[in-house]
């Protein structure tokens, strides 16, 4: 009982960090938030069991599928299409994943160096920056930094127990101070049903939804990459090794199938959930499994949903801030334990076009980004390096 007591507030904060960017998706495609919080649950805890507990990552909403999500689902109104569509994802999550087993990730991964490693790590975090911003902070500066300031003071000054969990801290201050400022709608909660139930969709098959997601899986594998490199970076355990990522394609594959079934879009792990690692230093992937049941009963109970929707924007824009900026920190400090030599003017090249290409493309930029690193890296010779040994001989 004392474990679950002291577990409880770590798995809320992980529920804080992913409601957000889970529940927007629903809201732009059409889909039902209650059920796609459920997806999101059940999603995690599935990819939970398919990696044996290994990876501490939580599973929300894409946001790679909103285009299509929203032609089938609120356009064309042919949900069972769409989940046809993302059920053809999951198939291709688990053909890349019997790939990789039979082709071996360490091929995979020497293809992939440092100095492209480190500014995609980096750009994961750097790309939320204009969500934090200027779509929720700037809505009430004054309650993003009472949030942020909550949240730092709690990580760096609080005692023991305080920075175990300085993200809801930093939530609840927020949330305390926006309704002293009356800044606070309850409507969602008063309008939320109390027992929700999920919608079941069968498939209804369409070569022409498959075209349009099928091939978006191989984007958001890119991404998932992304993401697993940044929690080998926070835990200082290679996940991409052990459990392996294939395993984790293939949970992530499942989890995307179930979620489709049910009513949900495409799973994906979510870098919102990473930052409450590295702020936390908490890696029990029973945190996560913690926060899934949680994610599952607020799709089942809607006040409870309604309640924490009810959270203004700025506060978790406040909360972003400090979330977001630590993934990036991560990136950074992985070309220092790597000593990439930022002197070599290659380097800087790839660096400049991964951090530009991220953060300026608005839908996918971490894929296109990564993609054009590792072109550079491997098609463009190193002139600069070959002139140091020739100079050198």
């Amino acid at each position: 009982m004392r474990a679950f007591f002291r577990g409880f507030p770590l798995s809320v904060q992980h529920v804080f960090a992913m409601f957000g960017a889970t529940v927007l998706v629903p809201i732009l495609t059409g889909l039902n938030p209650g059920d796609t919080l459920i997806a999101s649950g059940i999603g995690t805890i599935i990819f939970h069991l398919i990696t044996r507990g290994k990876v501490p990552a939580y599973l929300g909403s894409s946001f790679a599928f909103i285009a299509p999500l929203t032609l089938y689902v609120t356009k064309h109104h042919a949900p069972g299409q769409a989940v046809t569509g993302l059920i053809s994802v999951s198939v291709v999550y688990a053909v890349l994943s019997l790939i990789i087993t039979v082709v071996g990730f360490d091929r995979v991964r020497k293809i992939i160096p440092p100095v492209v490693v480190g500014p995609v790590v980096a750009i994961i975090g750097l790309s939320l920056a204009v969500t934090a911003i200027q779509s929720e902070a700037a809505t009430h500066w004054d309650v993003a930094i009472v949030s942020l300031a909550a949240g730092i003071l709690a990580s760096i000054a609080g005692s023991r127990q305080m920075r175990l969990v300085p993200i809801l801290i930093g939530i609840v201050v927020g949330y305390v101070y926006a309704v002293i400022r009356g800044l606070v709608q309850f409507g969602t909660v008063q309008s939320a049903q109390w027992i929700q139930v999920p919608h079941l969709h069968m498939p209804v098959f369409s070569w022409q939804v498959v075209l349009a997601m099928a091939p978006i899986a191989l984007v958001t594998m890119i991404e998932d990459l992304g993401h697993m490199f940044v929690l080998t970076e926070i835990t200082g355990r290679d996940v991409t090794t052990h459990p392996g990522f294939s395993t984790i394609l293939l949970g992530n594959g499942l989890a995307t199938f179930v979620s489709a079934l049910i009513g949900g879009p495409a799973q994906t792990t979510y870098a919102e959930n990473l930052g409450v690692l590295a702020m936390t230093r908490q890696f029990s992937s029973r945190l996560i499994q913690g926060a899934a049941v949680i994610a599952i009963i607020l799709g089942l109970i809607g006040k409870f949903g309604g309640l924490i929707q009810s959270i203004p924007t700025a506060v978790m824009g406040g909360i972003g801030i400090l979330l977001y900026g630590m993934i990036a920190s991560m990136g950074i400090r992985h070309m220092i334990e790597e000593k990439v030599d930022l002197t070599n003017i290659k380097n800087l090249i790839i660096c400049a076009v991964i951090f530009i290409v991220g953060v300026g493309y608005a839908n996918n930029g971490i894929a296109y980004a990564t993609l054009a690193g590792l072109i550079i890296y491997w098609v463009i010779p190193d002139v600069g390096r070959r002139q140091r040994e020739e100079a050198a001989s």
